[in-house]
């Protein structure tokens, strides 16, 4: 799903305004960036299916230097050699790699661990970083800001299946039997079934756009 034109500009236009707005001193440039990031928000808001007002909050509300927010997914498999995947309630219950936003003050592989026991129960430990993907390149449906998601091989080290406040179901699942409802927003097949591809070959340098 390719990203249309129109929004890699406003993204851009948005960044621009955030970042400047962080440094500028000068009261006419912070007037100037603050009518370029209502520019971006309203463009935005005209041509997409989001309400305006949620987009001029969301830009409103993002302050310092803009870069691309991160995203923390886990891949662990069971002995028979299936995925663990979770049903998200906040995505009309769709299937995806436990994981999510990447909180401050923990590491990357850190907030996969915490995010893989708070979604499915299960513990477990990071073991290879597998890959690190732009979402937009990787033709995730379009979002608003920037995003660089990072997936890792966990290794299962205890616990127990378990849902959450954000999870409704937990599952086991092999490569050919994939389901088809998976939120496309968070894991796409292919990222699915190269993460099969770093099981079976451990040696495999991790995957980047």
């Amino acid at each position: 799903m390719s990203e249309p034109d129109w929004l890699t500009l406003a993204r851009e236009l948005q960044a621009i305004a955030q970042t400047g707005l962080a440094f500028t001193r000068d009261v006419y440039d912070r007037e100037r960036y603050e009518r370029l990031r209502g520019l971006a928000s309203g463009l935005t808001g005209r041509l997409s299916e989001w309400p305006a007002a949620l987009i001029e909050d969301l830009f409103v509300g993002e302050s310092g230097y803009a870069t691309p927010k991160v995203d923390v997914r886990g891949a662990a498999f069971d002995g028979e050699g299936r995925i663990l995947l979770v049903r998200e309630i906040a995505d009309e219950g769709r299937w995806t790699l436990p994981g999510g936003w990447a909180d401050v003050n923990l590491s990357p592989a850190e907030n996969v661990v915490k995010e893989m026991r708070e979604e499915s129960g299960y513990e477990v430990a990071a073991r290879k970083l597998a890959a690190v993907w732009d979402r937009t390149r990787q033709n995730h449906p379009p979002k608003v800001f920037s995003c660089c998601k990072v997936f890792f091989i966990c290794d299962l080290v205890g616990g127990a299946p378990a849902t959450s406040i954000e999870t409704s179901e937990i599952g086991w699942f092999r490569e050919d039997a994939l389901p088809e409802d998976l939120s496309l927003a968070r894991v796409l097949p292919g990222q699915l079934r190269r993460m099969f591809e770093h099981r079976r070959d451990p040696a495999l340098p991790t995957d980047f756009d």
